[in-house]
């Protein structure tokens, strides 16, 4: 059993340095800590080749836009728009316009993606991949402009991903996002108070 289990670590290593990772940076992300970028940047990195190899095409694809996205985050949580009283960025509510916005783009990426897997990969889940993935764009656009929701997002995206995960029998990704789900929603609490104590 002890070998079984060395062999399996040994050769998922990259994986399961990416869950550890995936790990700091929601915790990181909680904190609303600088280190969220940095830790989500390598995390990313290493995603790309897990999914990669298991032919999640778009979650490949999302894991760069997440290296690119964690530049901006990382600066706009250094340079972004600071209240008087605060030395970081202050969590904040969208607006009814921005969700409208925000829909149609997630709907337009949803589509774009969806043809790309059905026309031009061999994915044999292009429907969920497509619906997860664009919804994590949005989410992890707004975690850099630091809108609240973002974490209602998050805990949904994170249990369906569980669900293609086991799907796929990636069983490290399959705990990292069921504790994804849960670190989402002590995100979501935690900065409910945030937003709370800035009025």
């Amino acid at each position: 059993m002890l070998e079984f289990i060395s062999e399996w670590l040994l050769s998922n290593k990259i994986e399961m340095l990416g869950a550890i990772l995936g790990i700091l940076y929601i915790f990181f992300s909680i904190r609303q800590n600088i280190l969220t970028w940095p830790t989500g940047l390598l995390t990313s990195a290493l995603y790309i080749v897990v999914f990669f190899q298991s032919k999640f095409y778009a979650d490949m694809g999302l894991q760069v836009y997440y290296v690119g996205i964690s530049i901006y985050g990382w600066y706009f949580w250094i340079k972004g728009k600071k209240t008087e009283d605060s030395k970081t960025v202050p969590v904040r509510l969208a607006s009814k316009q921005l969700w409208i916005k925000l829909t149609v783009i997630a709907t337009i990426l949803y589509l774009v993606i969806l043809a790309i897997l059905l026309n031009f990969t061999d994915s044999d889940v292009p429907y969920m991949d497509s619906f997860t993935t664009a919804l994590s764009i949005i989410a992890t656009w707004m975690l850099a402009k630091k809108y609240i929701e973002q974490w209602l997002i998050w805990i949904f995206v994170d249990f369906i991903s569980a669900g293609l995960y086991i799907y796929k029998g990636l069983w490290p990704t399959v705990i990292l996002f069921v504790i994804y789900t849960a670190m989402a929603y002590l995100g979501y609490i935690e900065w409910k108070k945030d937003l709370k104590s800035q009025h």
